[in-house]
């Protein structure tokens, strides 16, 4: 059975539109391949709270169950619950239903392996064999497999994010905080974090029902109604999170909603001075990172685009904190998953430690201008384009792991075909607008 063109199968997993590419067939089947890749053994399951969740849900029970799985039904939880979930459990993988920050009408499916990170390639593209072949395990009648609903996970998640800082420094300094999970997965954790930190909480949409207040992907686009609201309520930060609670956008204390990249930059920079160790990025993630392990002197290393890429280098280089600049933090001693708890438990550990507002740590970063574009380019003309772009520019360093990245000395150029879309994305970052806008503009000229 082909893949259907309408559906995006990436190394996270498969999504596409609720009733088109996406239908309860196609997710029962991606589901009983996945249950072949475990032999039938323990799986978690979790959804966000989009209203096709419940559909979808029996689906991937129909698909688990004729595999042969008993599944942990752990309800709607943030995608890093899902992951500690696997852990906490030792099941053999876990599947959270999720579109991610798509819009309403999207749906999929995001796959976990045994230790709680997000399937790697080579396990998604087995899986996705299986599913084109059919060749998947189905169970008789007195092998198909059962559900049950485990203890409370979510509460397990949150302590461990709460050990990773001192609960007493920020309790101590009664923020009040603006939190807009905009009806997703993680309103109630969210919620229930920051009053374990003593924060007097101004929710928005955190109630996981998944009628979105506003576009779901958090970047400051779609949050100008949103940003006003957290001066207007004296708040010192907002925090805003995705449907499914992997990535965290922050509001400073004015109103004016940071960059996502800053996100995980602040995070760094709270948690080498905590531990320090190595820091792992991918490639089309700020220099801001690069430059606060520099200066913490601590390595530095870069993986390629996704989140799987980021965990296979962080347990290679055995480092400490990693992430993507979508807003994405990861910590390895809460789970192997973007996790936007951990993140704001790091930013406001450091307003707490330095006592100073977001509005201040965000302008003592590193400065850079970063763009970020897109555009359609036959993938066959991209290995010519590549060698003329690295003929471009002379004393730079050169990077194929992913694409081509292009670093100067005070500015990157990253130019990858994208595994979302049939485009291909070229991002520059450098000290100011007018020179990541004329490194975009001199790589599509060549590109296109």
């Amino acid at each position: 059975m082909a893949v259907p063109s309408d559906l995006i199968v990436s190394v996270s997993g498969v999504r596409g539109i609720v009733g088109a590419g996406l239908t309860p067939e196609v997710v029962a089947r991606f589901a009983a391949a996945f249950g072949s890749t475990v032999a039938g053994k323990r799986v978690v399951l979790s959804r966000d709270g989009r209203p096709s969740g419940e559909m979808l849900r029996h689906a991937v029970l129909a698909g688990l169950f004729g595999a042969g799985c008993t599944v942990d039904d752990i309800g709607i939880v943030p995608t890093p619950t899902c992951g500690f979930a696997v852990r906490q459990l030792s099941a053999a993988g876990g599947i959270q239903i999720t579109a991610s920050h798509n819009p309403a009408p999207w749906n999929g499916l995001k796959m976990f392996g045994h230790d709680g990170a997000v399937l790697p390639a080579d396990a998604g593209a087995v899986i996705r064999g299986l599913y084109e072949s059919g060749a998947f395990a189905r169970s008789t009648w007195d092998g198909i497999g059962s559900v049950s609903v485990p203890p409370d996970t979510g509460t397990d998640h949150l302590r461990a994010v709460l050990d990773t800082i001192s609960v007493a420094a920020v309790a101590g300094q009664r923020f009040r905080v603006f939190l807009d999970a905009n009806a997703g997965a993680g309103g109630p954790l969210g919620t229930r974090l920051l009053s374990d930190l003593g924060c007097d909480t101004i929710q928005y949409a955190c109630e996981p029902t998944g009628e979105f207040a506003h576009e779901p992907e958090p970047i400051p686009a779609n949050l100008g109604d949103v940003a006003p609201w957290v001066k207007q309520h004296e708040c010192a930060i907002g925090f805003v999170l995705d449907p499914d609670s992997d990535r965290l956008a922050l509001i400073d204390e004015t109103g004016t909603c940071v960059s996502e990249e800053c996100t995980l930059a602040l995070a760094v920079k709270y948690h080498l001075r905590q531990r320090p160790g190595a820091v792992v990025v991918n490639m089309s993630t700020s220099r801001m990172n690069e430059d606060i392990a520099s200066a913490a002197g601590c390595s530095f290393f870069r993986s390629a685009v996704g989140e799987a890429n980021v965990v296979s280098l962080m347990r290679g280089t055995n480092a400490v904190i990693g992430g993507e600049g979508n807003g994405g933090v990861i910590d390895p001693r809460v789970g192997w998953v973007r996790d936007p708890f951990v993140g704001m438990a790091f930013v406001l550990s450091l307003m707490a430690e330095e006592r100073k507002p977001i509005s201040q740590l965000v302008a003592e970063l590193p400065r850079y201008a970063m763009l970020k574009t897109k555009f359609a380019v036959p993938r066959e003309k991209l290995a010519g384009a590549f060698a003329a772009l690295e003929a471009r520019w002379a004393d730079v360093r050169i990077n194929r792991d992913d694409g081509l990245r292009i670093d100067g000395p005070d500015w990157w150029l990253h130019v990858r075909g994208s595994n979302t879309e049939p485009v291909v994305r070229v991002i520059a970052e450098a000290p100011t607008s007018a020179r990541a806008e004329a490194l975009c503009a001199a790589a599509r000229a060549i590109v296109e």
